[in-house]
């Protein structure tokens, strides 16, 4: 195939994927990137707009469709231009940074409510004593 076409840990670290290009090589050697659902494992490996890049970046797996190639790593807003985003929305957290589904009601705590003032631990200390 001919056209624009550029090295994948340069195009991750253009589009901001990737925060150095050291770390952009790490991805692809450790085989957290996957291009057009092939994993890789070289960070010369070569990409094009079209294709579909799968990249497990800490807790998090994204999926996006190169838009552009680029031709240096602008700011944030240009970033985003070089691609679209395909990623899946994540479910919708519940109190205490659990995902829906999980139902558990173990150190559950009215969300925004932070933590217990000292006013609020001698409270439940004293209601602790009574009971006892």
């Amino acid at each position: 195939m001919s056209g624009p076409s550029l090295r994948i840990d340069k195009w991750l670290w253009f589009a901001r994927l990737a925060k150095t290009r050291t770390l952009a090589a790490g991805l692809v050697s450790t085989g957290r990137i996957r291009v057009n659902r092939a994993k890789i494992s070289k960070p010369s490996a070569i990409v094009r707009p079209g294709d579909v890049i799968t990249a497990s970046i800490g807790r998090r797996v994204r999926v996006v469709k190169i838009v552009e190639i680029g031709t240096r790593r602008g700011p944030a807003t240009e970033a985003m231009g070089l691609y679209e985003d395909l990623t899946p929305p994540a479910d919708i957290p519940i109190s205490g940074g659990r995902k829906a589904g999980r139902e558990s009601t173990f150190g559950a705590r009215v969300p925004g409510s932070g933590r217990p003032t000292k006013r609020d631990r001698r409270l439940i200390d004293r209601w602790r004593t009574q009971d006892g």
